[in-house]
């Protein structure tokens, strides 16, 4: 089981959130946001607890490029952000091949400069599951071995358990699920012949926002077999996260979750093992 969260690096109150789930709970792995506000403190904080594993969480959409907008014209406006819509972003990724360069050259960037900050790269996931768009996919790959990433978020989650434990957003949440198993279907099979690890199965996809201390003590009892990454949005709630984030994500109860007692409990009952993204990178 990996425990992960992402926006490390968006404001203080997410990296306070971050370290502290990791610190005094089970949190083994974050995401980088390499150009969010807090940054800076996110990468001395990973500095100073050096067991947690951090990797990036690409940005292409909903935040701010890595390069100038003169050097990303068609991704990006004039005051460098990237376009909060993730359908939109999303057509135009794929069907428009002239942005194709300019979405290799803010990747590279954006790993270029998650390097320069000293720190190991452990994965590569991306904010709103950008990574798995099939453009954004192809170019990571091609640029793996030059970077290092041995390992990769692969969102595809058992629905039948997300809805047995929460039924509330059904449609929402059975869209998501085939969008994604296709998505997922494609990757695998590329991640395979790269040599790039991943978790068999993951939980937080359908649950964003509220993976609090009753889901995950519904899930950890139900997991299927194989390495399972939960992913969560765990922070102590400040402008800057609510800037970004939906209003009704409980992030502060999704930190609590990660601290609970309970919730270490029933790891050791259901014969969890804990690891990290590096283990998983490192597993045969």
């Amino acid at each position: 089981m990996i425990f992960s969260a992402d926006d490390f690096g968006m404001s203080l109150g997410v990296n306070h959130g971050i370290i502290a789930a990791h610190r005094d709970g089970v949190l083994s792995n974050a995401g980088l946001m390499v150009n969010g506000a807090a940054c800076a403190d996110a990468v001395a904080q990973a500095a100073a607890h050096p067991r947690l594993g951090v990797g990036l969480h690409l940005v292409l959409l909903q935040g701010r490029a890595t390069l100038p907008p003169a050097d990303a014209p068609a991704l990006v406006d004039a005051a460098g952000m990237f376009s909060n819509s993730p359908v939109g972003a999303g057509l135009r990724y794929f069907f428009t091949p002239r942005l194709r360069g300019q979405l290799e050259r803010e990747i590279r960037a954006q790993l270029e400069k998650f390097l320069s900050t000293g720190l190991a790269l452990s994965h590569v996931d991306g904010h709103l599951n950008i990574h798995m768009h099939p453009t954004v996919l192809d170019i990571l790959l091609r640029l793996a071995p030059q970077y290092g990433i041995r390992a990769m978020r692969l969102p595809r989650e058992p629905l039948h358990i997300s809805l047995r434990l929460d039924k509330r957003e059904r449609v929402r949440k059975i869209v998501e699920s085939v969008t994604f198993a296709a998505l997922t279907a494609h990757a695998r099979r590329r991640l395979a012949a790269h040599g790039i690890r991943h978790p068999d199965q993951l939980f937080g996809l359908h649950q964003s926002g509220h993976v609090t201390e009753p889901y995950l003590l519904g899930v950890l009892p139900r997991l299927p077999s194989g390495a399972t990454e939960i992913y969560c949005h765990a922070a102590v709630p400040d402008a800057e996260a609510c800037r970004w984030r939906p209003s009704d994500y409980e992030s502060a109860a999704e930190l609590a979750a990660l601290t609970s007692p309970n919730v270490r409990a029933a790891i050791a009952a259901a014969g969890i093992i804990p690891i990290s993204y590096e283990e998983l990178a490192c597993s045969t």
